[in-house]
C-alpha cells in the first residue's frame, strides 16, 4: 500500500533574485530550490555572499527596493506566497507562523525600548493579548531561553545584556507566537564558543518541545553536524550540493563543499595548518555561463564552461557538478594535471 509523502512545510522553486544598482543588475539568487519538512532542521551552508541571508529574506517577504524577486515561487504548505492573494497568505504568516532570528541582535533591537516592550508589543499585535497577559507570557518566553530573574529583565533595555542574552532576547521575540518555521540567520555570530553551544542546545531543546522546522543559515560547518538532518550548500547565488547532513560531511560531491571540509579544524585533524580556497567568488555582476566555482576549482575542465545540470547523487542528494565524486582536493597536483585545459 502507498502512502502520500508529507506536504513540505516550505517550499522554494527556482528562485531568481536581482538588485538594481548604479553598477548594473547584481543577480543575488540563481535559481536557488530546496524544500524543509515538518519538524526537519535544513542548514544552508556558505561563505558571506552565496546568497543565504538573501534567500531567507525572500522567505520573509523582505526583499525590497533596489531588490526584487524576478521569477521562482515560494510556497507554505503548497500554497504559493508570491501571487496576490498568496501576499496577503505572507502577511499574515509572517511574525506567527514563520519567524526569524536575525544576526545581529543589537541592530535589530530597539535600543530606546526596554525588552519588556519588544515582547509586549509582538504578542499584543499577533496573539491579540491584553497588556497584563503579554507582559505575563513575556515573562514566560524570558524564562523559557534561559534568562534569570525574567521579571526584573522585562524593564531592562538591549544594551544592559551581554550579546549572549540578547541572542535568547531574539529568540523569544521569535517564538512568541509558537512559530512553525524558525529562521535562524547566523544565530551564533559574534558570540565565544561557549555561549554559541549554549544558543545552539536553546535551539535543539525548542525544536524537540516545539515541534519546529528550523532553517539554520552559517559559515561555520561545525556548528551544522550536531542540530541539522540535512545541507544545502550555497555559492554565487546557487545551491551548488544538497543531501543529508551525515553524508555531505563524509561524502561530499562537489569540490566547493569538500573545499570547505578541508578547510574546518578537526580534532582529529593532525595537519600543521588549515589549507584554504584560493580565489574570491565571481562577481554576480556578470555571473560566469558555466560553473560558477570553475575559476577556484583545482580539477575544471572545458566542460565547466558549460552550466552543470542538477543531478542526483547515489545517497540521495542532488550536487551541480560535471565530475561529482570526484576528490578535488586530496593531490591538486595530480588532478590538475589530469584535468587540465
Amino acid at each position: 500500500m502507498a502512502y502520500a509523502q508529507p506536504t513540505p512545510i516550505l517550499e522554494v522553486r527556482d528562485l531568481h533574485v536581482e538588485f538594481d544598482t548604479m553598477s548594473g543588475l547584481v543577480q543575488g539568487l540563481r535559481g536557488v530550490s530546496f524544500s524543509v519538512m515538518p519538524g526537519e532542521t535544513l542548514a544552508l551552508v556558505g561563505e558571506s555572499g552565496s546568497g543565504k541571508s538573501v534567500t531567507a529574506q525572500a522567505v520573509m517577504g523582505l526583499i525590497g527596493l533596489p531588490g526584487s524577486i524576478v521569477s521562482g515561487d515560494i510556497l507554505w504548505k503548497g500554497q504559493s506566497l508570491l501571487t496576490p492573494e498568496g501576499q496577503k497568505k505572507a502577511a499574515s504568516l509572517r511574525g506567527k507562523s514563520l519567524s526569524m532570528v536575525f544576526q545581529d541582535p543589537m541592530t535589530s533591537l530597539n535600543p530606546l525600548m526596554t525588552i519588556g516592550a519588544h515582547l509586549v508589543e509582538v504578542l499584543r499585535r499577533h496573539m491579540k493579548l491584553s497588556k497584563p497577559q503579554a507582559f505575563a507570557r513575556g515573562v514566560e518566553l524570558l524564562e523559557a531561553v534561559g534568562i534569570t530573574e525574567p521579571r526584573r529583565r522585562m524593564a531592562q533595555y538591549p544594551h544592559e545584556f551581554s550579546g549572549g542574552m540578547r541572542q535568547r532576547v531574539m529568540i523569544a521575540l521569535a517564538i512568541a507566537c509558537e512559530p512553525e518555521l524558525l529562521i535562524a540567520d547566523e544565530p551564533t555570530t559574534a558570540l565565544d564558543v561557549t555561549i554559541q553551544a549554549q544558543v545552539l542546545d536553546l535551539l535543539a531543546d525548542l525544536q524537540k518541545s516545539m515541534g519546529l522546522s528550523i532553517v539554520l543559515i552559517t559559515h561555520d560547518l561545525g556548528i551544522v553536524a550536531g542540530l541539522c538532518e540535512r545541507v544545502a550548500v550555497m555559492y554565487a547565488g546557487s545551491i551548488v550540493e544538497a543531501g543529508s547532513a551525515a553524508t555531505v560531511f563524509e561524502q561530499a560531491e562537489h569540490p566547493y563543499t569538500q573545499g570547505l571540509i578541508r578547510s574546518t579544524p578537526r580534532l582529529d585533524d593532525r595537519r600543521d595548518r588549515l589549507v584554504s580556497i584560493e580565489g574570491a567568488p565571481p562577481s554576480l555582476l556578470h555571473p560566469p555561463k558555466g560553473c560558477a566555482f570553475q575559476s577556484r576549482c583545482p580539477v575544471a575542465s572545458r566542460q565547466c564552461d558549460t552550466k552543470p545540470a542538477r543531478q542526483e547523487t547515489p545517497a540521495g542528494g542532488s550536487v551541480s557538478c560535471w565530475t561529482p565524486s570526484l576528490p578535488a582536493w586530496a593531490d591538486v597536483a595530480k588532478t590538475t594535471e589530469v584535468h587540465a585545459r
